[in-house]
């Protein structure tokens, strides 16, 4: 009966707050009472012991001031330095205005407690001053960073070697660097009913599509969440197909990489907190381009450019090609290999499929297992547990030796990909793909393809078809697609961002003897 009882009280309670947040938000006022809006600010930060209210009085101004700070998130010495010694310490008898007083970067001001809660959260000190019906926001942000390091995700031979962080103020800094021009914009949305995440839109003016800008715009303005925490999170939000393995927008962890995408006249979004910047539109062939690429001779960045789409093929296609090889169209293989697969295959007690199925998740589970741990023992888990397992499984006669290379081939195919997100995507469709070769062999590989071929072409990013520059069609951007040609003959920003200002360089063709 008690517990009956309890239960009645708590829908009770639960359905008097639903119906209670459905009123508009009362929202009060600064007082001119010192005491009603310290009163105010315990009541809203209640088990809030970091909360610091410090009350003193400064001789130039009549009445006790109050500062209020989170304490973690301010940086100590610039409100003792910048706010507390021009207060205290300021000769008596000399009139100036508070604004003068405090040498900090940005003074603003707040006229309601709603405005007062939000900036005490984001790091700001606020300054109460008895008689006036205002409150100062002192920009004194200071919570614990971490410093640049060299980006961990995506390395590069001949590119910086500085990442971005988890401060916003300095991913946007680390951008400028690259781009120092007038015409890079930033516009800044905030995201989050309960936490509050700050946006930042990072555009050249002159060069990006506006349609394409409202687009972005539109869907982040649609967005209704307690939080974003990061990049990767606000990306599910506001993806064109959110079904679709294929990633629709580029992450990124380097400034340089977001930079180049920033100034072939696509849109970035730096997500504070967030290590990693969006960047949209993107393109099929965009996850296969390096920052590496533009820093190399231009046919070794195509050799490599070309080994990279060769490995998406195999990381892709090879386990399926060799089930089908073996399970329906074994009368294609030579007659001596065919033998020497029949001898490796004698004791294997299993198909080709649940054969390479415990080759491949065993092959995800040492990857993943290598990930979370420390980066020394990550290491030699990964190559000793695949010597080991591998070894082992042969000579029980689990796998044979041929699918034991064939798993090898395709995990070195997919360490190829640059980008993660698109390598995370062919570990999935790898598996599909050996369902369907199980099944209906080379023809089932085939319509695979097809459909693999038909979804990239429907497939859109901020509206921006995903297949291009090959579907629709757009020979200009081909300098740049499988091959990569001598920069000076890139003159041309690629079609696919739908810039409005195409031409990217002028006549920078080398010299000619004679």
């Amino acid at each position: 009966m008690a517990m009956r009882g309890w239960l009645r009280r708590k829908k009770t309670s639960v359905k008097d707050r639903m119906s209670h947040s459905s009123e508009p938000i009362r929202v009060r006022e600064i007082s001119e009472q010192l005491s009603d809006n310290l009163a105010e600010l315990n009541a809203i930060f209640t088990l809030t012991p970091d909360l610091v209210i410090r009350t003193f009085a400064c001789r130039h101004i009549e009445g006790m001031v109050t500062l209020v700070y989170l304490n973690g998130l301010v940086d100590k010495n610039s409100i003792n330095n910048n706010v507390l010694r021009p207060l205290l310490s300021h000769p008596e008898g000399e009139k100036s205005s508070i604004f003068d007083l405090l040498s900090v970067g940005k003074v603003s001001v707040a006229y309601d407690f709603q405005k007062v809660e939000t900036e005490i959260l984001l790091g700001s000190s606020l300054l109460f001053i008895e008689g006036r019906k205002e409150v100062l926001v002192i920009e004194t942000n200071g919570w614990p960073q971490r410093a640049i390091e060299d980006p961990q995700l995506e390395a590069a031979l001949k590119g910086g070697h500085q990442g971005f962080v988890e401060t916003d103020a300095q991913n946007i800094a680390l951008i400028r660097r690259y781009i120092p021009n007038r015409e890079l914009k930033i516009k800044e949305m905030w995201l989050g009913e309960r936490g509050l995440s700050k946006l930042s839109i990072m555009y050249l003016a002159d060069v990006a599509n506006p349609e394409i800008l409202q687009e972005l715009e539109d869907r982040l303005k649609m967005i209704k969440v307690d939080s974003i925490l990061n990049a990767s999170e606000l990306e599910e939000y506001i993806e064109d197909n959110p079904y679709s393995m294929f990633p629709q927008f580029l992450t990124s962890e380097r400034p340089d990489t977001v930079a180049s995408h920033i100034l072939q006249g696509k849109i970035a979004v730096v997500v504070d907190r967030s290590p990693s910047v969006l960047i949209g539109p993107a393109t099929f062939v965009s996850f296969f381009q390096n920052v590496d690429d533009y820093g190399t001779r231009w046919p070794v960045a195509t050799f490599i450019r070309l080994l990279r789409y060769l490995a998406f093929l195999i990381a892709t296609f090879l386990p399926a090609i060799y089930i089908a090889l073996i399970s329906f169209n074994y009368e294609v293989i030579p007659l001596d290999l065919i033998l020497s697969v029949g001898e490796s295959r004698e004791k294997v007690p299993f198909p080709p499929l649940l054969e390479a199925f415990i080759m491949e998740l065993t092959l995800e589970m040492l990857r993943e297992s290598g990930i979370r741990l420390p980066a020394p023992i990550g290491q030699t888990v990964g190559i000793v547990g695949g010597i080991v397992i591998g070894q082992a499984v042969v000579q029980a006669g689990i796998v044979s030796n041929i699918m034991v290379i064939v798993v090898a081939f395709t995990a070195i195919s997919s360490f190829i990909i640059p980008n993660y997100d698109m390598a995370s995507a062919v570990r999935l469709i790898r598996f599909l793909m050996m369902i369907l070769a199980a099944m209906f062999g080379f023809v089932g590989i085939i319509v695979g393809l097809m459909a693999l071929i038909g979804h990239l072409i429907t497939l859109e990013s901020l509206g921006v078809p995903y297949g291009g520059p090959l579907a629709p069609v757009r020979f200009g951007d081909w300098k740049d697609m499988f091959i990569r040609l001598p920069l000076w003959k890139m003159k041309d920003r690629p079609l696919s961002a739908h810039t409005i200002e195409d031409q990217r360089q002028g006549d920078n063709r080398p010299r000619e003897d004679g």
